[in-house]
């Protein structure tokens, strides 16, 4: 099920996708699309996020089907994978890995971890909802933004914030 799922989101993922509804706005986003689909094909800028593709499916196959965990786990959902397939999508290019795994709620997970002091989380709802917590040093920071398809700026931030030394 989650193969054909991945097969139907490169299909329909692969497409513009613009807030613009002119000619030329579709156009931008297309050869944007392009430009960055053939910088993920090179092995400099684009292995990573092969692999991170791979793992999200081996964890979203792994848990397809209610109580995956043994304890009552709820599935993870076609929507759950797509909207986590589209955020490995707009992670930017050359952005350290997460690792991926799945929730018991039926949401998939991204977290950095640099140390117990410097990690942050974030789950992936088939809402498109992008719930974060984050510990940097002394500091916490957590939220709900909403996922479009773009990488929301305070999330970008936090990962960023993670590696800094």
């Amino acid at each position: 099920m989650i193969l054909e799922m991945t097969a139907t989101a490169l299909i329909s993922l692969g497409g513009p996708t613009t807030a613009g509804a002119s000619d030329a706005a579709r156009f931008v986003a297309c050869q944007a699309g392009e430009s960055r689909r053939r910088l993920q094909a090179s092995y400099a800028l684009g292995l990573q996020s092969h692999e991170l593709f791979a793992e999200l499916l081996g964890v979203a196959e792994g848990a397809n089907t209610p109580g995956w965990d043994g304890y009552g786990a709820e599935a993870v959902t076609a929507a759950t994978y797509r909207n986590a397939f589209r955020f490995i999508e707009a992670l930017p290019l050359g952005t350290r890995a997460p690792s991926i795994s799945a929730e018991p709620d039926g949401q998939i997970a991204f977290e950095w971890y640099v140390s117990p002091h410097r990690t942050l989380s974030v789950s992936i709802s088939p809402e498109g909802d992008l719930h974060y917590s984050a510990l940097l040093g002394p500091n916490k920071a957590f939220g709900t933004e909403v996922f479009l398809g773009e990488m929301p700026k305070s999330v970008l931030e936090l990962v960023g914030r993670v590696h800094a030394v």
